[in-house]
């Protein structure tokens, strides 16, 4: 019992004077030449890739790579690279390890896409149904999926997904791709029902072109009215003004007319006085 109360005793002792604290983990600071530097590279590697100069914006990547082995970003940028060079194996390790890094969608749609494109099918249709797992309001996403579903002859799969693409995206480029798919599996029911939302799809867009465009024209003149009511509600106290300084001005015409013929007199007198003799020669 006493031993008990002993160790009772030193544990409190203990975590009174002794309090267990949490390890702080060291954020390292970077410094303001080292974020300049990443962040002119990181402009190097967007320019050269506009201006379509893969070797340079591969350097920049690299480099960035180099200082910041953890950046998702420039592994999803250097896989996009690579994906235009048609270096489709390290497109896809590229990704995978963006994806490793930063649980990105993109990065795993675009491992889709390769997929896609290299014939690798069912492997293109668990990337793009990971990717919807994770961000299920992108359109893209499903028209890829459709894509993918077409391609393994999944045709019903992929009119589902052009359906989800349309509810996010109202297009009629995806009702027609719609139709094409009924059209091609035979379907003459539901291609005359597809038929007829796009004439609908096409009235609709057609009828808001029209307000948008009418709306416009009324703004027009509305503007125009404001402005001349603005106008001549400040035109109006400006001419009161003016009206008001000629009258005052009247009077001070008349008196500087006044003083000056009165100065003048005494100095044409004063002039005929100190006028200078003529010379006798």
């Amino acid at each position: 019992m006493l031993a008990v109360i002993a160790i009772l005793i030193f544990t409190v002792y203990l975590a009174f004077f002794f309090p267990v604290e949490a390890p702080v983990k060291e954020v390292e600071q970077k410094s303001p030449k080292y974020t300049a530097q990443m962040k002119k590279l990181w402009q190097v590697a967007q320019t050269s890739m506009k201006e379509r100069k893969p070797f340079r914006a591969e350097k920049a990547l690299l480099t960035i790579l180099k200082f910041d082995e953890k950046n998702a970003a420039a592994y999803n940028r250097l896989g996009i690279l690579y994906a235009k060079e048609q270096k489709y194996d390290e497109a896809v390790e590229c990704f995978e390890i963006a994806q490793s890094l930063d649980n990105n969608p993109a990065s795993i749609h675009n491992v889709g896409l390769i997929y896609l494109e290299t014939g690798a099918y069912e492997k293109a249709e668990m990337a793009f149904l990971q990717a919807i797992q994770l961000e299920g309001d992108v359109p893209a996403r499903f028209l890829a999926l459709a894509k993918a579903e077409e391609k393994l002859g999944n045709t019903k799969k992929s009119i589902e997904a052009l359906e989800n693409a349309y509810e996010l995206d109202p297009s009629i480029a995806t009702l027609r791709q719609i139709l094409a798919m009924h059209e091609a599996a035979g379907d003459v029911e539901a291609a005359t029902l597809t038929t007829a939302r796009i004439e609908e799809q096409i009235a609709k867009e057609t009828a808001a072109k029209a307000a948008k465009k009418a709306s416009k024209k009324m703004v027009r003149p509305a503007a125009k009215r404001a402005v001349g009511a603005t106008v001549k509600r400040v035109s109006k106290p400006v001419a009161k003004a003016a009206g008001s300084v000629s009258r005052i001005a009247k009077p001070v015409a008349k008196v500087a007319t006044s003083s000056a013929r009165t100065i003048a007199r005494p100095v044409s007198r004063v002039g005929k006085t100190i006028a200078p003799r003529k010379k006798i020669q």
